[in-house]
């Protein structure tokens, strides 16, 4: 795991080595072990290294053997040793012990093709100097994170938008649509980010920057071309656990000892037991619980599963300023502007984790894969109601985040004129599912390209690099969402129980009855935090913020915090509000400013 940068520029240019530096620096949370850079002709590569695999022989940005080829790589590829077998049967020679370089000789073999090849999670920048050619490529579910802007002289990417700032002409502005898509959805997705002309590479997807600047985008992967199966339990079963296996075993390569995030729930109880089988040895645990709230958690599950597999485990009992003091710092690392309230307590889990460990497993993806979330199964009315009020993806993911009274209010002009819907990518990916598939499968689809990679990852991905920590995510290998997404329906979905073909396979593996709890999700005390005098607070502060000013309509702002002082619901408009002005103040006003992970929130509004 780490951190790239860099550019391609045109006109016989050639790179700024300071420039290089300083988008290295902003993200040097992403790599502390190792900095590299390499300038060839009007190329710029900068990495910034977390050592996992190759620890000391895997300095980065690589250079092949002949000077053609440079790589600034960020991620694992899984199946490195296999394909290595394979490259040497060509007549390759591995030079280091690191996964990176795989895709080196990959690339020198089968050119772009060589991304059907990798399996992992991964975004890099490979410079083809005999083409003139930069390539950015993404892995197929946007594991890892990859931007990209065009500037009059170059076009620049990084890992992490905040590695684009310090290239940038003037000030950042903003994108009105997509800062209302995260108001109304959470989320941005899509290839637009708020920060207006940084786009993202799309996940399976790789772009070539050719030397006149021009980008020429190849899709290598899509779920669109997963067609549904007959498939009977014991079949489906059979090859789920081949899947796991094999999954399972690539993910658990590394150089370094590696841990799990347990939350009591289904998904990390099947990666502590699969962990157990493959031998990983009593590891390091953590779950999170809260103090101070009537909010249940799961320690209680989350004891029992790691006693069941004699895992190092430690609960967190975390006070309501321990997880709220940690906004300013997940803000920061987001980048993004995102609304998961999970990214808080995962903020104090990464950071706890990071202290012992370099690589911690997470059970993300399993619901999006296995039909677990009940917005995959709506009862058919309630699908036909918001079907017939909101049309175009089915009933699915129809009503915007805000009460339309206070999106009336608060949005200024210019956020309300925005072009386009909220709600088009969840329309574009409905209409793009098959003739074949059910709905299930395109309510499936539709996360899985647009809440998966453009929230959920966002959340996994820079809440744990913001700490130097990689997070594995074994559900995400493309085999196991190909089969999943192939699934009929009655083995995802049987009465009310969503995940079901997963439970059978698991029940023999996990604690007797742990099956049989109830899920509960990842939850967060919002509402026990924004009190009165928290939300009074808040207000006053809203109303000088700058960025707050130019986007919304201040003069509601005392209505806003009212309305949640006298009980009623306001606190998610609330909280966005709050989100946004602590964005605005780190990436507009001050960009490389940087909270502490324990901080008073509202001192950054």
């Amino acid at each position: 795991m780490c951190g790239i940068a860099g550019f391609i520029l045109c006109d016989g240019g050639r790179p700024d080595r300071a420039e290089l530096e300083r988008m290295a620096a902003a993200l040097a949370h992403r790599g502390p072990d190792d900095q590299g850079i390499h300038i060839d002709g009007p190329v710029g590569l900068a990495q910034t290294r977390l050592s996992i695999i190759g620890l000391s022989t895997g300095h980065q940005p690589m250079v092949g053997e002949d000077g053609r080829l440079a790589l600034a790589a960020n991620g694992e590829v899984y199946n490195y040793i296999e394909l290595n077998d394979w490259l040497r049967e060509r007549g390759r020679r591995m030079l280091t012990d690191s996964d990176s370089e795989t895709i080196l000789h990959a690339y020198a073999v089968r050119g772009i093709e060589c991304l059907e090849d990798l399996r992992g999670m991964y975004a890099f920048a490979l410079h083809d100097a005999e083409n003139g050619q930069l390539i950015l490529g993404r892995d197929r579910l946007g594991i890892k994170p990859l931007f990209y802007c065009r500037l009059p002289d170059r076009v620049a990417f990084a890992s992490e938008i905040k590695g684009l700032l310090p290239i940038l002409p003037g000030r950042p502005e903003i994108a009105p649509a997509a800062l209302r898509q995260f108001l109304q959805n959470q989320f941005a997705a899509g290839e637009e980010t708020v920060v207006a002309g940084v786009r993202r590479v799309l996940p399976g997807e790789a772009l070539i920057i050719h030397p006149d600047l021009g980008i020429e985008r190849r899709r290598y992967w899509s779920a669109l071309d997963v067609s549904p199966r007959r498939i009977g339990a014991e079949e489906a079963e059979a090859e789920l656990d081949q899947l796991m296996d094999g999954a399972m075993r690539e993910h658990m390569r590394s150089d370094v000892p590696f841990g799990l995030f347990l939350s009591g729930g289904v998904d990390s109880a099947v990666l502590a037991a699969m962990l157990d089988a493959h031998g990983a040895g009593r590891i390091k645990s953590w779950s999170v619980g809260y103090l101070g709230t009537d909010m249940p958690d799961e320690l209680d599950e989350a004891g029992r599963v790691a006693a069941h597999f004699g895992l190092d485990h430690t609960p967190l009992h975390l006070s309501l300023s321990q997880v709220f003091g940690r906004i300013p710092h997940s803000v920061w690392c987001a980048d993004e502007l995102m609304r998961d309230y999970a990214s808080l307590p995962t903020s104090v889990l990464a950071q706890t984790a990071a202290a012992d460990l370099k690589v911690v497993f997470s059970g993300e993806g399993g619901d999006e894969i296995f039909a677990g979330y009940g917005r995959f199964r709506p009862n058919l009315l309630g699908r036909w109601l918001k079907t017939f009020i909101h049309p175009g993806s089915g009933g699915f993911r129809t009503r915007g985040q805000w009460d339309w009274r206070w999106a009336r209010r608060l949005f200024s002009p210019v956020l309300r004129g925005a072009p386009g819907s909220d709600r088009a990518h969840f329309q574009a990916a409905w209409r793009a599912g098959p003739a074949t598939w059910s709905d299930m499968q395109r309510r499936q689809y539709t996360d899985l390209v647009t809440a998966l990679p453009d929230n959920l990852l966002v959340k996994t991905d820079r809440m744990l690099m913001g700490f130097g920590l990689e997070g594995r995510v074994p559900f995400l290998d493309h085999r196991l969402v190909e089969f999943g997404l192939s699934l009929p329906d009655d083995l995802k979905v049987r009465g009310r129980q969503g995940k079901w073909l997963l439970r059978r396979w698991a029940e023999p593996r996990l604690p007797p009855g742990h099956l049989n709890r109830r899920k509960r999700g990842f939850h967060v005390p919002v509402g026990d935090w924004l009190t009165d005098k928290v939300a009074a607070r808040a207000g006053e502060r809203l109303i000088h913020n700058r960025g707050i000013h130019d986007w919304f309509q201040v003069q509601a702002i005392p209505d806003l915090v009212r309305s949640r002082q006298a009980g009623r619901d306001s606190g998610r408009e609330l909280f966005g509000l709050i989100q946004f002005a602590i964005w605005h103040r780190l990436f507009i006003e001050g960009p490389g400013l940087k909270p502490g992970p324990d901080e008073d929130p509202l001192d950054w509004v």
